[in-house]
């Protein structure tokens, strides 16, 4: 098992191209059945209780099957977390994501979606039958009724995946768009946003949009 991009205790990648080829090795062991588990002991968890200093932000689908901890093959304290249905971006994602970038230093923003979302089916089912869902589930509906419509303007009948990829496009550059944070930070080359498409069945979780430089380069911790 090449373990070339693993972390280690008190180190983590500091730049985006990094923490990339970080998250890239991991998921390909998560692929090969040979994960690592790294930084799961009993003494990392200890000394992580004063500090935390993950590398990544990860803003996902809250569906049960994308945990990016397990796809991505990392541990405590390396990855910080913001989950919704459809990963659809709200006040509290926007301050979440701005929270790890500005008070936890973190150069890489990951946008985590997947085949079979259930948010985009219903969203591509509430569009085809005009009959929208009650309750908050319409507020999903409505945040994802963009990224439908703009598929829909590449391929009359897109499937979801087509959807889903759009979506995620989508997603990113609202962050950019909305916080200023976010697009200052790109500007300066401080942090750049990858757009991943999970495939459930295979477990790959392959980059379909990138904001930002995020090309190969030599570890650096």
């Amino acid at each position: 098992m090449n373990d070339r991009h693993r972390t280690q205790p008190g180190t983590r990648p500091t730049n985006p191209a990094h923490a990339w080829a970080v998250l890239k090795a991991g998921n390909a062991r998560f692929m090969a059945g040979e994960r690592a588990h790294p930084h799961q002991d009993v003494g990392l968890r200890h000394r992580l209780v004063g500090k935390q200093s993950p590398f990544a932000v990860f803003f996902g689908c809250a569906d049960s099957r994308v945990a990016a901890e397990l796809i991505f093959d990392q541990g405590l304290g390396d990855l910080f977390v913001v989950r919704t249905a459809g990963h659809v971006v709200d006040p509290a994602v926007l301050g979440s994501i701005e929270f790890g970038v500005a008070k936890l230093g973190i150069p890489l923003i990951v946008i985590l979606g997947h085949d079979s979302c259930g948010a985009v089916a219903a969203t591509m089912e509430a569009i085809r039958t005009g009959q929208m869902p009650g309750g908050y589930l319409r507020d999903i509906v409505e945040r994802v009724t963009p990224s439908v419509l703009a598929a829909r303007r590449e391929a009359p009948d897109p499937t979801t995946w087509q959807v889903e990829k759009e979506h995620i496009r989508h997603t990113c550059g609202l962050l950019a768009e909305r916080s200023n944070l976010i697009a200052d930070r790109l500007h300066k080359g401080q942090l750049a946003i990858v757009g991943a498409q999970y495939a459930l069945a295979e477990g790959e979780a392959k980059m379909t949009y990138v904001l930002g430089d995020v090309e190969d380069q030599p570890p650096t911790g």
